[in-house]
């Protein structure tokens, strides 16, 4: 198998987990979204830790020690992912998935607008237009739900400013996401301390549950890794389209498996949000085209 290949196998069992991960999430309950979120972050150390071991990966842990601006934002994006996080457990142990699989469909537009405001990056008039679309949709779904899709909003704007942040550290995958859970832990185990104190702790009432909480440690490094593996090996082109892989599969478990209502007018503003899609992605294809050609005009310079 080619590595190109490999790297699309990569990505789509990536974004398949990703997008199949509400089911294991609701196999999770009766534990609220903040006692998953703790056990979320503390098994994430704890496996990515493994993993650091196999590999002999600990050294850059004293490389990161003499760079305090990356630890800085290490922080700062360990805040981001923990809102991420916390708000996409909420939404689906609140019976909202479609809500949050419209917050990954979302993510892209949001990104763009990201990279104006910070990266000061200037948008062609196709990319203002899918914008528009994208904006026009947030107002028909708000009016459809009576209110702003929060959950939505939170997710895409926080994934985005996560993603932003770790485009600039520049940090492998494993050691990244270890670091960003090691910073959360303390805090997530406090919780898992009180709550355990207070007797509202789900973690040892049944084998198969706390088995279950465990394993989400490696149900959130697995999918990140493999990402990892995707994003170095194939056109970011083709993330770029595997990327609607994950929402598509959460509001087909939105629907079909959780039966969320889907009224017209919720509908509609995902039609909108689609065609704002398709509008972007079309644009991207047509501007990595020129870019290959204008690559292929070149001159070749030779001694």
């Amino acid at each position: 198998m080619s590595e190109l290949k490999r790297g699309y196998l990569f990505g789509i069992v990536a974004y398949g987990l990703w997008g199949f991960f509400p089911l294991y999430i609701r196999l999770l309950l009766p534990a609220g979204a903040m006692e998953i979120l703790a056990h979320r972050v503390v098994w994430a150390v704890a496996f990515v830790a493994l993993l650091l071991t196999v590999v002999r990966r600990w050294p850059f842990l004293r490389e990161l020690a003499r760079h305090p601006g990356t630890l800085a934002g290490i922080s700062l994006a360990s805040a981001l992912i923990a809102v991420n996080w916390g708000m996409y457990i909420f939404g689906i142990n609140s019976e909202r998935v479609v809500e949050t699989a419209l917050g990954y469909f979302i993510g892209p537009l949001v990104m763009v607008l990201l990279g104006v405001v910070a990266l000061r990056e200037r948008l062609n008039p196709t990319q203002w237009t899918a914008v528009g679309i994208g904006t026009l949709a947030v107002a028909v779904l708000t009016v459809d739900y009576g209110r702003p899709p929060f959950i939505a909003l939170t997710l895409a704007v926080s994934f985005g400013a996560y993603s932003l942040v770790k485009k600039r550290l520049g940090l492998p995958a494993a050691e990244g996401l270890f670091v960003e859970s090691a910073v959360l832990a303390l805090p997530a185990l406090a919780y898992l301390g009180w709550l355990t104190a207070r007797g509202d702790s789900t973690f040892g009432s049944g084998a198969g549950h706390t088995a279950l909480l465990v394993v989400a440690g490696a149900a959130t490094a697995t999918p990140l890794l493999l990402f990892a593996g995707a994003a170095n090996r194939i056109p970011m082109t083709g993330i770029g389209i595997l990327q609607y892989i994950a929402p598509i599969l959460q509001l087909g478990c939105g629907v079909l498996i959780f039966h969320e209502p889907m009224p017209p007018a919720r509908l509609a503003g995902f039609a909108l949000v689609w065609l704002a899609l398709v509008v972007f992605t079309i644009d991207g294809l047509r501007t990595g085209r020129r870019r290959a050609a204008d690559r292929d005009r070149e001159p070749v310079l030779t001694a």
